[in-house]
């Protein structure tokens, strides 16, 4: 990993300061347990969608983002502008990409959709035409192009589910940087604390004040039927999918 990164600071025009809520909502009440505290850091202004269309650019550096598992590329463009993209996987300094309605399909570049060949890799991909990526953005993550109909295509994602997408929207080439990820573990408790995640206590070893599992002697099970949330509700097998507009455009949903 320290190979494929440059050994330089960020980019200070893209840097941004975030408010941290601590799981709490605007009057204060915690509505998400178990976060809080973490290292101090500053958002990286990234460009998911075509800010630069139809300008060319050049890699400066592959930079490390603390806001996210995968690898981030500072951009210099033609115009004199600079800008952060998801690296792609294989991206190196040096090597030039292109936000283009019909650009060459090769890791980095951006284009539409209807004009990438079936069975390329693709990550970054928008689900309305100009609005930004939306899927496949996780590091060693890409979408396969099963088929190109008329007016949409047909995408297998990475959870293996099958949906139709428009053909009129942008996606990157490629697959995301830094597929490592998912073999690295936490090696002592304070690398989640530096991530803001605080100690998950179990509800059976709370009081049955404070746990719907709480009480009894000893190492008690829970005492009913299912499993509850703090609150109340149940916790397990509850769909928590509601129903979206884009429902319509799943052909074939993820296997369990």
């Amino acid at each position: 990993m320290k190979k494929v990164l440059s050994k330089k600071k960020p980019e200070k025009s893209l840097l941004k300061s975030l408010h941290k809520s601590g799981g709490r909502n605007k009057r204060g009440v915690i509505t998400v347990r178990h976060r809080g505290g973490g290292a101090r850091k500053l958002y990286r202004l990234v460009d998911f969608g075509e800010e630069h269309l139809d300008v060319k650019g050049r890699v400066r550096a592959i930079e490390y983002d603390p806001n996210r598992n995968a690898f981030i590329a500072l951009v210099g463009y033609e115009d004199g502008n600079k800008g952060y993209i998801l690296a792609s996987q294989g991206l190196s300094v040096g090597d030039e990409v292109q936000c283009a309605e019909r650009a060459e399909p090769k890791p980095g570049n951006r284009m539409k959709l209807a004009f990438v060949p079936v069975g390329i890799p693709v990550h970054n991909i928008e689900l309305e035409p100009g609005k930004g990526g939306k899927l496949v953005r996780g590091a060693g993550t890409a979408a396969r192009i099963t088929a190109q109909e008329e007016n949409t295509t047909l995408l297998q994602l990475p959870s293996k589910e099958i949906r139709r997408v428009p053909s009129a929207v942008f996606v990157s080439v490629g697959e995301v940087s830094n597929p490592e990820h998912r073999f690295q573990k936490a090696k002592k408790a304070g690398n989640t604390r530096w991530k803001g995640r605080r100690p998950h206590v179990r509800g059976s070893a709370m009081n049955p004040v404070d746990h719907p599992h709480g009480g009894g002697e000893g190492k008690a099970p829970i005492g009913m039927k299912y499993p509850k949330t703090p609150w109340g509700k149940p916790a397990r097998g509850v769909r928590t999918r509601k129903k979206k507009w884009s429902d319509k455009l799943i052909l074939q949903r993820r296997k369990k």
